[in-house]
């Protein structure tokens, strides 16, 4: 086969993105020996008489996709429930009348199973921070956020707390040469991971330009509530931590997603989404992708590479600052948090789970769950509770809008504030300050039902983005 390129098909008439997605890749794996010209020959025909071409199994597909975009609305209209299915609220006192009535909304879609929501919730895009929704056959890219498999990354090091204050001044000197916070730019050394050769990268015509992008910023962070921290966690008695007698540890936490590449495929599949899953107004941030469509199918391909992306980011983060300051990790603990799961109910019914902003507690199942600055995280284990999803909260979510919390904070008063707690920061905004977000042990005591503490870990030496 010739190599065909998108300028080709748009002046053959293929103008829609998704359409020339599908051609492409169609051409690749079924008509490898046909030349260039004699490929664009069949595409010229099928797109003048796409209904002669339905019966062959090897240009199907492109005659469907072009009837559908000829012959009539490419989308299908969709009405919501008149009452929302089940879901359960856990701390609900401290969460924002927006938030909950995000959520009621959410458990109108025709395709919602059941729903939760987490005591950290706040008002978020499409699903609010810290929503739990099951879905028939269907997944909703907003639901599962604009940073594909945000996650959290804790190594618990084989050291003692006094590490942190003899060696201060390498762990900050690490932490500067070793991590990169914001939108632009990367590390001074080009970081590989298997993930890069991913074959997606080259088969997807959406991810082959975010591959460069994905080489340069791996192994870096994001901006907004992301960080990489040093701190001491203490394991309690009887953890699930293996082997680790209880007692206090160095550990290393990080906070971060998927980057550019995740940002990217948010954005792409929720458009088509939009424009194939028509809803009313109000709900329609919330159009979803069926899974046995092939945007559906290109989505969870593209999403579960952003999560392992992420994932990998994490990898590079704790193995560069280990091996900069000759520490080794005794165990590692990671979860997702803007993900969306294959997953089983207690019924044994087959769902789409979507947590956005929302930590898997599946029975058994190990987590971080982290406050503020100058607050404790917890290193929780899930009990596998049916009504909350098998999930928990992410985090102490959010009290203040990040403009509220720069009105209502000065540098100088967060100096004040980290200082008292002992806390270093290196970068951060007044909108991350402590006093922007709930309080920690409000959060853990409403989830007291969905997982068991195994320790906490306290912030010390803390990296984020620059003002």
């Amino acid at each position: 086969m010739g190599n065909l390129r998108t300028k080709d098909l748009s002046k053959i008439g293929y103008h829609n993105d998704q359409l020339r997605s599908l051609v492409i890749g169609i051409a690749s794996k079924n008509f490898k020996h046909y030349s260039k010209q004699q490929l664009l020959d069949l595409l010229v025909e099928i797109k003048n008489n796409p209904e002669a071409f339905l019966d062959n199994e090897l240009t199907a597909k492109i005659a469907q996709k072009v009837i559908g975009k000829t012959d009539g609305p490419a989308f299908k209209a969709y009405e919501l429930r008149d009452e929302p299915v089940f879901c359960k609220t856990y701390g609900g006192k401290g969460i924002e009348t927006s938030a909950k009535k995000q959520m009621e909304l959410a458990n109108l879609l025709p395709v919602s199973v059941q729903g939760a929501l987490m005591p950290d919730a706040h008002m978020g895009f499409g699903l609010p921070v810290g929503g739990v929704l099951a879905t028939d056959n269907a997944v909703i890219p907003y639901a599962v956020g604009m940073d594909i498999g945000c996650r959290m990354a804790l190594s618990v090091i084989d050291e003692t707390d006094g590490f942190l204050k003899r060696f201060d001044y390498q762990i900050k000197q690490a932490l500067k040469n070793h991590t990169h916070f914001g939108m632009e730019g990367g590390l001074d050394v080009r970081q590989e991971h298997e993930v890069l050769d991913n074959l997606l990268f080259r088969e997807m015509q959406l991810l082959r330009p975010l591959h460069g992008k994905a080489a340069r910023q791996l192994g870096t962070s994001g901006n907004g509530n992301h960080f990489v921290e040093f701190g001491e966690i203490e394991l309690l008695a009887d953890n699930a931590l293996g082997c680790l007698p209880a007692k206090k540890y160095v550990a290393l936490l990080s906070h971060s997603g998927s980057r550019g590449l995740g940002s990217a495929i948010a954005r792409h599949f929720t458009q088509i989404a939009m424009n194939t899953c028509k809803l009313p107004r109000h709900a329609q941030q919330l159009a979803w992708l069926d899974l046995d469509t092939e945007a559906g199918q290109e989505y969870w391909l593209a999403m579960t590479l952003a999560g392992d992306y992420a994932k990998a980011c994490h990898e590079r983060i704790h193995s560069n600052l280990l091996k900069a300051l000759g520490l080794e990790a005794l165990h590692v603990v990671e979860n997702h948090h803007n993900f969306a799961w294959k997953e089983q109910l207690a019924n044994g019914r087959e769902v789409i789970m979507h947590r956005k902003g929302a930590t898997p507690a599946h029975a058994g199942e190990l987590g971080i769950i982290p406050g503020s600055m100058t607050t404790p995280a917890y290193l929780v284990s899930g009990k596998g509770v049916g009504d909350a999803l098998y999930s928990a909260s992410h985090g102490a979510g959010r009290a203040m809008s990040r403009q509220k919390a720069k009105e209502s904070m000065t540098v100088s008063a967060m100096k004040k504030l980290l200082s008292g707690a002992g806390v270093a920061l290196i970068g951060g905004t007044v909108e991350e300050n402590p006093l922007a977000y709930k309080d920690i042990e409000t959060v853990i005591a409403a989830q007291r039902d969905l997982v068991d503490i195994q320790g906490r870990f306290f912030p010390r030496i803390v990296r984020m983005n620059k003002e």
